[in-house]
């Protein structure tokens, strides 16, 4: 009898402790971020965490303007291949997810949009994009074409929307998405959707799961400091910005060896641009061309060449900057460097340069004042008798003279050679003042 009451009350236990269970989903929020490298591996370790903790699912809080090709691939084969269930919220009101955006949102096992929010416009090419090969951009767009119906097939969305979201650029609002079978539910916020995706069953790379997230608790999962650092400086216009900086930095410390500061900023902001640059699709051309315009600039101040050094300079590094970002590069379009910040970077440097020549151009007109061309035709005053030998005041010294001529006391005299530390004079006259 006591162990019949004693087995009772342990299996009640143990009933209480199932039933008491916590389960936990773990929120990324990715929030007004570009897809880059960055993102992409603070991605991808959200999943590993999600995964490793024993998550319902993780949730991907989305609203991005896009991004670059291999950063899009990277993120959506991981979530293709993951074991944690994988929903993505497209939230709040106002975010979007758009080109490379559209096939992160795609690849997620439950996609979800709050209202007011879109969809689509995943064509890989800008519009109008400059001189790009038509064979190019056709192949460009059939290659991302076949990608994104691949992902809508594997989760069971809308193809044809799928397809036409690249080849056509449309977009669809979060009422229009739910019509059309692309995306899975609307949900008013977080706790609306862990209430609306709660028993529903996924297939993960590991099997089915049964989702259990109605009043779970939430995890966010953050980037840390130097992911936010290196995310920050990964924008085209902050490169770009760093650039510029280390690039003025390097020359002040050429042109004044020793100040030490302007090569210290120089030096960080130039490694800190071309990490930056790393991360970016970037045409070395435009590189070189920038670089380029740098040795033109240090040689102006080091060589006489009348302006055209800097002109040279100018010229390079508009083109260098116009060139920097590589736009034939699908979904790289929207990394294009501001012309407003383009603009000002160059007519400063134009305008810092232009002045060194005017300052450069009046001191070379300007007569000596030191050194022995700077006494020659000078005016002093004798302070002593001058017969052949005798002393003059000069420039507030009093120098040893000698002349041809017999000169006395208080007159004036020129100066018209330099022989060591003796200065060759004549009496000043009508004739030779």
């Amino acid at each position: 009898m006591k162990k019949a009451i004693i087995t009772i009350i342990f299996f009640v236990f143990l009933c209480g402790i199932a039933y008491s269970e916590e389960f936990y989903v773990d929120l990324v929020e990715f929030n007004d971020l570009v897809i880059n490298p960055v993102t992409s591996k603070f991605l991808i370790k959200a999943i590993d965490q999600a995964d490793s903790d024993g998550s319902q699912c993780l949730i991907v809080m989305l609203d991005t303007p896009g991004g670059l090709q291999k950063s899009m691939e990277t993120i959506y084969k991981a979530m293709l291949n993951s074991a944690v269930p994988i929903v993505v919220f497209v939230a709040p009101d106002g975010a979007q997810a758009t080109s490379a955006g559209v096939f992160v949102a795609l690849s997620s096992h439950i996609l979800a949009m709050a209202p007011g929010t879109k969809i689509g416009s995943a064509h890989p090419v800008a519009l109008g994009a400059e001189k790009m090969d038509e064979d190019v951009k056709n192949k460009i767009v059939e290659h991302t074409v076949g990608e994104v119906k691949k992902i809508a097939e594997l989760k069971g969305r809308n193809v044809e929307w799928a397809e036409k979201s690249v080849r056509d650029s449309i977009s669809s609002t979060w009422k229009e998405a739910y019509d059309k079978k692309v995306i899975d539910l609307i949900a008013d916020n977080i706790n609306d959707l862990l209430a609306k995706i709660d028993g529903k069953e996924v297939i993960t790379e590991t099997g089915k799961r049964i989702l259990h997230t109605k009043n779970a608790k939430i995890r966010n999962i953050k980037m840390s400091l130097r992911e936010r650092l290196l995310d920050k400086i990964s924008d085209p216009n902050v490169a770009y910005m760093l650039l510029i900086i280390g690039f003025y930095g390097i020359f002040f410390e050429l042109s004044n060896p020793g100040a030490v500061f302007p090569g210290i900023l120089g030096g960080i902001s130039i490694i800190l641009a071309f990490f930056a640059l790393q991360t970016l699709p970037v045409n070395y051309a435009g590189i070189l061309l920038i670089l380029l315009a740098l040795i033109l600039f240090i040689l102006e101040v080091k060589v006489t060449s009348y302006g055209a050094l800097s002109i040279g300079g100018i010229t390079a590094m508009i083109l260098g900057s116009l060139m920097l970002i590589d736009s034939s590069e699908p979904y790289a379009y929207i990394f294009k460097i501001s012309f407003q910040l383009i603009l000002p970077a160059v007519i400063v440097t134009a305008v810092f340069f232009i002045f060194g020549m005017v300052l450069v151009a009046r001191t070379q007109k300007k007569k000596i004042t030191t050194g022995r061309e700077g006494l020659i035709g000078s005016i002093g005053v004798c302070s002593t008798e001058i017969n052949p030998e005798g002393k003059v005041f000069l420039h507030g010294e009093l120098w040893n003279s000698i002349s041809d001529e017999h000169i006395m006391p208080k007159e004036k005299v020129k100066v018209i050679d330099i022989d060591g530390f003796t200065l060759k004079v004549e009496k000043v006259n009508k004739n030779n003042i």
